[in-house]
């Protein structure tokens, strides 16, 4: 077992690779190109789950073997890592799209926008963002572009650093309640109006009297959230 510092999506695992060149090609079979291996590994990850990942699916999936797959990585931990630095780079495509912001508080909303579009995209993908902080090719880029943003509106490199980590955090919390959106579904929200409705008024005053507001849609309180933020950021910053 891999010591915990150099285990796949490390630190130190990614500063081994970032700067690595393509290994010769010796005797045999090429080994199987890594993108086609991740873009397998993320449509298997979105049908089953990371958990439920496993080498053999993927070899399935592929028309290969466990073997073949050994060839190329180290095993799943290697292969859902490069998964969650793809889903990043979609990230960026989808920033890309919609075109430069023009302030560094529409920027904000537009790259948590971004992430959150594509988390919505592949729910059971979320969890690889959980326990570490991603470092490969594609966070990296996300990463300078946005603070170099939030650098330009007049942050300081500590509260443009400490906005860009509570904006990631927040969307991938939001992230992580996408896998139950299904689960709360236009009845069950009607069910919780009738309930807070049914409430003792002497009681439960404010909530009677917001039934009618209650709950909201996960993407109306994600916006909503948003705003806040940028909203205070704004005042830390004019307060610095």
């Amino acid at each position: 077992m891999p010591d915990e510092v150099d285990r796949p999506g490390s630190p130190r695992w990614w500063r081994a690779r970032l700067g690595a060149t393509q290994p010769a090609a010796g005797r045999g079979r090429p080994p199987m190109p890594l993108e086609r291996i991740v873009d397998a590994a993320l449509a298997l990850v979105d049908e089953v789950g990371a958990q439920e990942f496993s080498m053999r699916a993927l070899a399935e999936r592929l028309g290969s073997s466990t073997a073949t797959l050994y060839r190329r990585v180290s095993g799943k931990d290697e292969i859902l890592t490069y998964v969650a630095d793809r889903l990043l780079g979609e990230v960026a495509a989808v920033g890309r799209a919609r075109g430069p912001a023009p302030t560094w508080e529409i920027a904000i909303v537009a790259g948590a926008e971004a992430l959150f579009e594509v988390l919505r995209a592949h729910p059971k993908a979320v969890v690889l963002f959980l326990g570490h902080v991603p470092a490969g090719p594609n966070a990296l880029r996300g990463r300078e572009g946005a603070l170099r943003g939030l650098l330009a509106g007049g942050l300081s490199p500590e509260l443009a650093a400490q906005t860009y980590t509570a904006v990631a955090r927040y969307v991938i919390g939001f992230g992580l309640q996408l896998s139950e959106e299904a689960l709360t579904a236009q009845a069950t929200a009607d069910d919780l109006r009738t309930l807070y409705r049914s409430l003792d008024p002497e009681r439960f005053p404010a909530t009677v009297s917001a039934a009618d507001l209650l709950p909201h849609a996960l993407a109306d309180e994600f916006h909503f959230g948003l705003r806040l933020i940028v909203h205070g950021v704004r005042q830390l910053r004019d307060a610095s």
